[in-house]
C-alpha cells in the first residue's frame, strides 16, 4: 500500500507515516475531527500527503448511488484544482454501523460494495485513481481494494482505539480532540421530545400573541430588539453563573432549566428579526460567545412543533457562535441543520459557503466589532480590537444602513430566491439583506464565490439527526423572567 504522510497539530511539525489499511482507518477521524457514521468519506491525496476531504451521508435509495458518486468526485476534485492542484489519487471510506437486530456488519460491507465501485468508477472517469476504499462498520474495516486474504480477511480487521498506537499518541501530544459523531453533535440541538413540548408550544403561542398587536399598535422595532437582547444578556448571565457540568447531556439539561419558557418564547420570536440576530451575532468571542453559544443551543431545542421553522435563526447564530470559536466540526453540522429548516435561510447559506470555500472570517468580525464600537453601548469582548473601519467587509453601494436594503446583493439574492419581500414562516421578515449577510456576500464575491455551484459542499442525503432522549427529564422549578 501507498504511503501517506500527515502532518500532527497546527504546525506540521510532527508527521505520521500510514502504511496499512488499518492505519488509515484508525486516522479517519482525526483528519476530518470527529467520528463519521452513515458517510461517504473521500479525501484526495498529494504526492502522498492528505488534501482536501468531502463527506456525504450515504443515500438510502441505492439508484442515486451513481449520481451522488459523480457529484462527490466532481466536487472534490474541482475544489481541490482551485487551491491546491489535482490530486495524484484518492482513498474513499464507506462508514456504517449495524443497527441492533438488524444485518451484520459484514452484510453492510457487502451491500455497499457497489456503492465504493461507483465512487472508482467515477474517480477513475476524472483522471484521478482510487487507491484505496474501505468500509468501516462496527469497529471493524474490510478493504474494497485488496484482494489477499491474508490482510484483508472476509471477517474483516478491528480498528485499533486502545489509544496506544502512533496516530493516538501523536494526536494527543498535538492537542488533536476528536469530537463525537456528528449524530451526537445534531442530537444536542434537535427539538425536544418530552413532556415539555407542550408547554414550550403554549409559552410560543402566547408570545407571538402578545408580540404581534404592539406592533400593530405602533411599537417600534428598535424597542422590540432592545427587550430581547436585554432579556439574552440576562439569560447569559445566568447561564456563566451556574456550575459547570463536564458531561454534554447533563449540561444541557441544566441550561434547559435555567431558561424559562416565557422566556425562551420571547427570544425565539425576537431572532426572527435580522437586525436583532445581527446584533446577537456580536456575542462572539471570549466567555462571552460560549454562553451565547450554550444559549442558542437551548434555543433551537425550544423551537418545537408548528414553530420549527423558526429554529433557522438561534442554529444559524450557533453554526457562527462555533466556527468564531473554532469549532469547524459543530459549525458544519449546525449549518446545515439550518438550512434543512428553511433552506433559502440567506445568512445560513452564506455562512455555509463560506465555510465550504474555506473564507477567513476574520473581516466579517472586524465588521462586526466595528459595529458594536461605534454604538458605544456595550463593552466589546476580551481580547477584541474595536475598530470603525470595517476593513474588507463593505456594505453594498446602495445601502447607507444595515436596516436600509435594495442595493445590487440584495436584489441577487431575492431574485435568487425568487421571494423579494416575502416573510418567512411565522411572519418573520426576510432575512437576507443584513450587516452580516451582506458581509460575507462580499468576500465571497470577490473569491468568486458565486459562479453556479462552486465551492458548495454537495448537500447531505440519506441521514437524518437523531431525536433527543425522551422520557422523564430532570426538570427543576418553573422560572419566570423575574427570577433574572
Amino acid at each position: 500500500m501507498t504511503n501517506h504522510s500527515e502532518p500532527a497539530g497546527a504546525t506540521g511539525a510532527a508527521k505520521i507515516t500510514l502504511r496499512t489499511a488499518g492505519e488509515l482507518a484508525e486516522a479517519l477521524p482525526y483528519l476530518l475531527g470527529f467520528r463519521p457514521d452513515d458517510s461517504v468519506v473521500l479525501v484526495a491525496l498529494h504526492k502522498g500527503r492528505f488534501g482536501g476531504r468531502v463527506r456525504l451521508g450515504i443515500p438510502d435509495r441505492a439508484e442515486d448511488w451513481p449520481s451522488v458518486a459523480q457529484q462527490m468526485a466532481r466536487c472534490l476534485i474541482g475544489e481541490c484544482e482551485r487551491r491546491d492542484g489535482r490530486p495524484d489519487s484518492i482513498v474513499a471510506f464507506l462508514c456504517q454501523d449495524a443497527a441492533p437486530g438488524m444485518e451484520s456488519a459484514r452484510l453492510i460491507m457487502e451491500r455497499l460494495r457497489p456503492l465504493a465501485q461507483f465512487l472508482r468508477t467515477a474517480c477513475g472517469s476524472l483522471d484521478v485513481p482510487v487507491t484505496e476504499a474501505l468500509c468501516l462498520s462496527d469497529g471493524r474495516y474490510w478493504s474494497y481494494c485488496c484482494p489477499r486474504l491474508d490482510c484483508c480477511p472476509p471477517e474483516g480487521n478491528v480498528i485499533a482505539t486502545d489509544g496506544t498506537s502512533v496516530m493516538a499518541a501523536t494526536a494527543a501530544y498535538a492537542g488533536i480532540h476528536v469530537r463525537a459523531s456528528t449524530q451526537e453533535v445534531r442530537a444536542r440541538l434537535a427539538p425536544l421530545e418530552t413532556a415539555l413540548v407542550a408547554e414550550q408550544t403554549r409559552a410560543l403561542d402566547a408570545a407571538a400573541m402578545d408580540l404581534v398587536p404592539r406592533i400593530f399598535a405602533g411599537v417600534s422595532r428598535e424597542e422590540v430588539e432592545a427587550e430581547t437582547l436585554d432579556l439574552a444578556r440576562r439569560v447569559m448571565r445566568r447561564l456563566s453563573d451556574a456550575p459547570c457540568e463536564d458531561a454534554e447531556l447533563e449540561a444541557d439539561l441544566r441550561d434547559d432549566e435555567l431558561v424559562a419558557h416565557d422566556e425562551a418564547a420571547a427570544l425565539i420570536l425576537g431572532l426572527q428579526d435580522r437586525l436583532t440576530r445581527d446584533r446577537a451575532a456580536e456575542w462572539m468571542e471570549g466567555a462571552e460567545a460560549s454562553c451565547a453559544l450554550r444559549l442558542w443551543r437551548a434555543l433551537a431545542r425550544r423551537c418545537v412543533g408548528p414553530y420549527g421553522e423558526h429554529a433557522a435563526a438561534p442554529l444559524s447564530l450557533a453554526g457562527w457562535i462555533a466556527w468564531s470559536l473554532g469549532d469547524t466540526v459543530e459549525a458544519d453540522q449546525v449549518l446545515e441543520m439550518a438550512l434543512t429548516v428553511d433552506p433559502r435561510y440567506v445568512f445560513a447559506r452564506l455562512l455555509n459557503a463560506a465555510r465550504a470555500d474555506g473564507l477567513d472570517l476574520e473581516p466579517v468580525r472586524r465588521s462586526l466589532r466595528g459595529k458594536r464600537a461605534g454604538r458605544g453601548t456595550e463593552p466589546t469582548a476580551e481580547g477584541a480590537r474595536p475598530t470603525e473601519d470595517a476593513g474588507d467587509v463593505r456594505p453594498t453601494e446602495d445601502t447607507d444602513d444595515a436596516g436600509k436594503t435594495g442595493g445590487p446583493a440584495d436584489r441577487d439574492l431575492a431574485a435568487e430566491q425568487g421571494r423579494v419581500g416575502a416573510p418567512l414562516p411565522g411572519g418573520a421578515v426576510d432575512p437576507g439583506a443584513s450587516r452580516a449577510a451582506r458581509g460575507l456576500e462580499a468576500a465571497l464575491r470577490r473569491r468568486g464565490e458565486h459562479r453556479h455551484r462552486a465551492g458548495t459542499r454537495p448537500p447531505r442525503a440519506g441521514a437524518r439527526a437523531p431525536r433527543r432522549p425522551t422520557g422523564n427529564r430532570r426538570v427543576g422549578r418553573p422560572r419566570t423572567r423575574d427570577d433574572g
